[in-house]
């Protein structure tokens, strides 16, 4: 019965250490893996999120700022074609 039992311990203890063997295989792969996908993408030129979002931020104020300055000439410019009335002269009396 000891022999039995002896056995059955040492093919748990062997299962165990293949289970963490294969357990370590497979975070060396998915590392492994990750690394390659990571350097794959860097090669396309890809930006970071960062990146875009502050590329973004400035593309929205830039186009709020040329707004702005739309709106502004618009107003120059009505200003400038707007009929204007002609100064005011005042007539002299005629004694010097």
């Amino acid at each position: 019965m000891q022999s039995e039992n002896r056995l059955f311990d040492d093919f748990a203890k062997f299962i165990n250490g293949a289970a963490g063997t294969l357990a370590g295989v497979g975070r060396e792969a998915e590392q492994s893996a990750r690394a390659r996908a990571k350097e794959w993408i860097g090669g396309l030129e890809f930006v970071s999120r960062e990146e875009f979002d502050a590329v973004k931020a400035m593309a929205a104020a830039a186009r709020d700022e040329a707004d702005a300055l739309r709106a502004r000439i618009e107003k120059l410019e009505a200003a400038t074609t707007a009929p204007s009335t002609p100064p005011k002269v005042k007539k002299s009396t005629g004694t010097a």
